[in-house]
């Protein structure tokens, strides 16, 4: 096999796709429900030698929308994110999330804080925000969860990527 080398071409592949854990939990009657659609950012052909990726890609604001509920009785929940490769991922790359907004909700004296600045998302299961109930269920529907890939360079092997994003809810 002969390999032919050309003066100012390079060509690098790489290709990232997220897919959205749809999980519905119930842990002490919190709920947690997610939707929204897989994300493949759109991650551009190097074509000039000695170039690399921009190395950070976001998704829209509202990629992922949860749907969470926390009864009085045990008066707040934290919502958390890890997540899983499917079935490959390289360490280089970071993963991170953050809410972009409240939902809506009818409870008024419900509160939900945190998780508004980028996190990075790993294995292990952190905490992403809070949900505070006062005088009644709280209820949130629709709160917008924004993805940001970083780290993308021609330093890492080209290949297709896949992560499975999870959200779970708990009591503090």
């Amino acid at each position: 096999m002969k390999l032919k080398k050309e003066r100012n071409t390079t060509m690098h592949f790489f290709s990232m796709l997220l897919l959205l854990g749809i999980h519905m939990i119930n842990a002490q009657q919190m709920t947690i429900a997610v939707s929204g659609n897989n994300w493949a950012p759109a991650i551009p052909a190097i074509t000039e030698a000695g170039n690399n990726y921009s190395g950070t890609y976001e998704s829209a604001a509202n990629q992922i929308l949860l749907s969470v509920s926390v009864p009085l009785l045990l008066g707040s929940g934290k919502v958390s994110v890890h997540y899983e490769a499917n079935p490959t991922w390289n360490n280089s790359l970071i993963l991170r999330t953050r809410r972009t907004g409240d939902g809506t909700t009818t409870c008024v004296l419900c509160t939900i804080s945190g998780g508004t600045t980028y996190q990075n998302i790993t294995l292990t299961s952190t905490e992403l925000f809070r949900v505070q109930a006062v005088l009644s269920l709280a209820s949130y529907s629709n709160i917008p969860i924004q993805l940001e890939l970083a780290g993308v360079s021609v330093t890492i092997p080209a290949a297709t990527y896949q992560g499975r994003v999870v959200f779970t809810i708990g009591a503090l």
